[in-house]
């Protein structure tokens, strides 16, 4: 445990950065600025950025006089902390009427002290698939070229290696060029949501661009079938999984998916099929469990229903719907978790606390998946019309209060393979199949 706070982070605005000696760095929650407890930071994970946040002057604590003022050195600094770990506590900031929209990442708060970089974080996740030294280029090169020439008609893996591999670098479509552990498998070029952060699709009018660009076409059930069977046949861990951050909504295609699920479990029983979903048509999901679904994961910014609604614009169905798609696949006994978007000062709420235990209860679910949310904090605030959040808990202790109350239900940050889902919670892949 650090034996101070680390010291505010500030950019000079060509790419370099330096640390504020006189100010402690600090987090924000909702709107507001607050103090960070030395036991809350961790070094930056490996594979963590930082970022510059133009037009905004970053708030610390004056190491003399313990109150808060800006910094008037340069721009204020935030943390992008990679995949498994969950944010405490945003950057804090304050932005000049001309700032920027911020891109569609996370803006988690950022230190330096003793020669590294600080952030308030927890691991919430003991996988260890996404981690950057499991990567290697030049095995990922070669298993993408191998893919391309064994699959040379479809569609989907041309998709999956050329744009989400070789040009995005998603880590799920490089672990598919390795061979291991999940599978990504986009169907859907259309959604039935108009997500004010979405990573794939932004209106042209908007100021902030999508991540990546959404998949083209509708996939034939032999596409799946082709190529997700063997991977479920020889991957360790295996998983695949339809709904991806290059598509829209994998439920509208749910007969071809269901159609892909029947036919890949008549070669093979090995491996989780999962999906994940917006939940927005339970009867679809009630389709794809009869087919042979094994878990779904459904996507939330919150478990009240008024800011899921200010987020997610619906189209043609409602905040009960994605709770009644986890009921149903609860009945069927798939595996049930929420894609749940970590925001502080929004998640981390009385009101949003009592929502998630009756949420919890009401759906018997199996896990939460804390994943921090990539958005501009102003910009979600503002368009949501938020002013003031509310007396909050503190992800921690939300988090703390959750897993003392609801013991069985799994926390983490990744869709578990079978072996997990079938009690073994402290697998972390170690071993010889780590850096396959």
């Amino acid at each position: 445990m650090l034996s101070q706070s680390p010291y505010l982070l500030y950019s000079d605005g060509e790419g370099n950065i330096f640390e504020d000696t006189s100010l402690y760095a600090v987090g924000r929650a909702g709107w507001d600025a607050y103090p960070i407890e030395t036991e809350d930071w961790i070094l930056l994970p490996e594979g963590g950025n930082l970022y510059e946040l133009p037009q905004r002057r970053g708030i610390g604590i004056d190491v003399a006089t313990g109150e808060m003022r800006l910094c008037d050195k340069g721009w204020a600094v935030a943390a992008f902390i990679p995949p498994a770990h969950t944010g405490l506590f945003m950057a804090a900031y304050e932005s000049l009427p001309d700032a920027p929209t911020l891109p569609l990442f996370c803006y988690t708060a950022a230190g330096w002290y003793n020669d590294a970089f600080y952030v308030p974080a927890v691991r919430i996740e003991k996988d260890i698939r996404q981690e950057c030294s499991g990567y290697d280029d030049q095995k990922i090169a070669t298993g993408a070229a191998d893919l391309l020439k064994n699959y040379a008609h479809n569609r989907l893996v041309k998709h999956l290696m050329d744009n989400c591999c070789n040009t995005y670098t998603c880590p799920a479509a490089r672990n598919l060029s390795l061979g291991r552990w999940e599978c990504p498998v986009p169907t859907s070029p259309a959604c039935n949501a108009n997500c004010i952060g979405c990573i794939s699709f932004q209106p042209a009018e908007e100021t902030i661009v999508s991540t990546q660009d959404r998949l083209t076409f509708k996939p034939t059930a032999e596409e799946i079938v082709e190529f997700t069977v063997p991977h479920l046949i020889n991957a360790p861990y295996p998983i695949i999984s339809f709904g991806q951050g290059c598509e829209g909504e994998p439920l509208l295609m749910w007969e071809t998916i269901a159609e892909a699920i029947v036919a890949i479990r008549k070669h093979t029983s090995r491996g989780s099929i999962n999906i994940n979903t917006n939940g927005s048509k339970p009867d679809a999901v009630k389709a794809l469990c009869k087919a042979g679904l094994n878990s779904i994961r459904v996507s939330t910014n919150s478990a009240q229903k008024h800011i899921y609604t200010a987020y997610y614009r619906p189209n043609n169905y409602q905040f009960e719907d994605i709770i009644e798609s986890l009921k149903v696949a609860a009945t069927y006994g798939a595996w049930t978790s929420i894609n749940y978007f970590v925001f502080p000062g929004m998640t981390d709420t009385e009101e949003e606390y009592e929502a998630l235990r009756k949420l919890i209860i009401d759906t018997k679910l199996n896990m939460i998946q804390w994943r921090n949310f990539n958005i501009d904090p102003d910009w979600y605030l503002g368009l949501l019309g938020i002013q003031e959040t509310g007396d909050i808990l503190g992800v921690k202790q939300m988090q703390a209060l959750i897993h003392e109350e609801f013991p069985d239900v799994q926390f983490g940050y990744f869709n578990p393979p079978m072996e997990r889902i079938k009690g073994d919670f402290q697998l972390d892949f170690a071993g010889s199949e780590r850096y396959l």
